[in-house]
């Protein structure tokens, strides 16, 4: 049986501190999982990359006379064209200071690796903060790229984990 106090107590300390979630498992197989904002689930909400409009290169360049120092516009030449950005994969960040896990446990298969195909909300990696796991999600659909952390390895707010191709 679960003392109600118990985890009305649990509740009220999870609000006042600055930890997002609690899991606690007994030794009777009781478990009691406690989340301040159950949509995250350990993983950071993320803007999708915003393409920018190509801008029109004028048919005129203008140019100094060296004799005048004026601008002359000289016709019929164009500016070289500008080249299009190369979408960036899109990246996996820590939402939290600690050590990442790449897989359950010790000696276990690894969540994901270079060249696997992730889905929007699969676990990637686990984040060990204040003797808590955090299972991290992924937030991008596609194939993963890069790994840019080591197993058992800190990491800091912010830090990219993944390189995401979402066109894989």
């Amino acid at each position: 049986m679960i003392d109600l106090r118990y985890v009305k107590k649990l509740i009220e300390m999870i609000d006042e501190s600055t930890v997002d979630s609690v899991e606690i498992t007994s030794d009777k197989g009781m478990k009691i999982r406690i989340s301040k904002s159950p949509q995250q689930r350990g993983a950071i909400q993320m803007a999708a990359p915003m393409s920018m409009p190509a801008v029109a290169q004028p048919a005129a360049v203008p140019r100094l006379s060296p004799a005048q120092g004026l601008p002359a516009v000289t016709e019929g030449e164009a500016a070289p064209p500008a080249e299009a950005p190369k979408p960036a994969g899109l990246d996996v960040k820590s939402p939290m200071v600690g050590t990442y896990y790449r897989s359950p446990e010790p000696g276990s298969k690894p969540y994901v690796a270079v060249g696997d195909r992730v889905t929007k909300g699969q676990i990637v990696c686990i984040i060990e903060a204040m003797k808590i796991m955090n299972e991290i999600e992924s937030e991008h659909s596609g194939i993963v790229r890069e790994i840019l952390v080591q197993d058992s390895q800190p990491v800091e707010y912010g830090q990219v984990l993944f390189k995401i191709d979402p066109n894989g």
